[in-house]
């Protein structure tokens, strides 16, 4: 009889996590479908941002490369890794965990000097553990991901990739100290602040677009971005993505290059504007896609564990039914033979 008590409490208890599980599927199903809304309005955005900054960049001549744009044998490089903050997601952590390891232990093999940026609980910890130079970890990114967000973590990006005057206004940024505009910048024709510019303030430093990348040297030489992109709510692709140095789109003709336009104030004060925004925009993006593999990964994880507690609970009846048969039996046959030995 304590079998079949011990079945009985079993049954229960899958059936209490089949409860849970198909409510997390339910949540995880109506998040999805947000978050594969906001991803596919956002493509579309990025791929017009990057075909502006393509024709921009071909047009910007070999004299004076961008920073952000200027290519160099990779010695350090940084990799940033979009994992979750929760698990219960199936695979989902640790395929992305597992490429960017990969990635690691191949880079350093080449003798590269890798350091990494974590966004999300589960790849800090996984990294911490293996003794990884982790230079900053993101957590809480995803309970309220918005454009500021993915911003901040696309100017600590740019910040750590060069050192110079956008460095400085990183550095000032995660301070909290202001930066205010100087005497050379006229906002106006810029048609508002220039990137990261914080509002003027009594005592503020000084800081001019051009500042932010004149004086730019290399801190790194490449940074990556190991996220998962997502293609149905049953499929994630882990994607290794080279964000910097940023390798715009070849032009689609000659005769659309040979097309030039009159750039106010300059081609390198647009490159500086457009450059950190299609970052912080291709962040977002990733972000987005990270948001809607999770909650895809999450759903069909949650989907298999109920179906597979609707089988084990099948099997413990099965179990149960066969027990109590038996017992049953058992009894009968103690009462027959008791009987029976009444009666001689």
């Amino acid at each position: 009889m304590a079998n079949l008590k011990a079945i009985r409490k079993r049954i229960g208890s899958v059936k209490s996590t089949q409860k849970i599980t198909r409510a997390m599927k339910m949540v995880a199903a109506a998040r999805l479908a947000k978050a594969q809304q906001a991803i596919t309005e956002l493509r579309p955005y990025a791929l017009k941002t990057l075909e502006v900054l393509s024709s921009v960049a071909s047009r910007a001549g070999e004299e004076d490369v961008h920073p952000l744009l200027a290519r160099r044998d990779p010695k350090r490089v940084m990799l940033v890794v979009l994992t979750s903050d929760r698990g219960l997601a199936g695979a989902f952590n640790a395929n992305v965990n597992k490429a960017a390891y990969l990635k690691w232990k191949a880079l350093e093999d080449e003798g590269v000097e890798v350091s990494f940026a974590v966004i999300g609980r589960k790849g800090r910890d996984f990294f911490r553990r293996r003794g990884a130079n982790i230079r900053r970890d993101f957590t809480g990114v995803f309970e309220n991901l918005t454009v500021d967000s993915a911003g901040e973590i696309g100017r600590y990006i740019v910040g750590e990739y060069i050192a110079g005057g956008q460095a400085r206004l990183a550095a000032a940024e995660a301070e909290g100290r202001k930066l205010a505009p100087g005497p050379s910048v006229d906002v106006d024709s810029l048609e508002g602040k220039p990137h990261g510019l914080a509002e003027t303030d009594e005592g503020a430093e000084t800081f001019t677009p051009t500042d932010s990348f004149e004086d730019a040297e290399p801190n790194l030489d490449a940074v990556y971005l190991v996220y998962n992109e997502f293609k149905s709510a049953m499929t994630q692709n882990v994607e290794v993505e080279q964000l910097l140095p940023i390798v715009p789109e070849e032009v689609a003709s000659e005769e659309d290059q040979a097309v030039d336009f009159i750039y106010e104030p300059s081609k390198r004060a647009l490159l500086d504007r457009i450059l950190p925004m299609y970052l912080e925009t291709e962040v977002f993006r990733a972000l987005l896609e990270s948001v809607a593999s999770e909650h895809g990964a999450r759903m069909t994880a949650m989907d298999s564990a109920t179906k597979n507690a609707s089988d084990m609970i099948d099997r413990l009846t099965l179990v149960y039914n066969r027990a109590r048969q038996a017992a049953i039996t058992t009894e009968l046959m103690e009462i027959i033979g008791g009987a029976e030995a009444l009666k001689g």
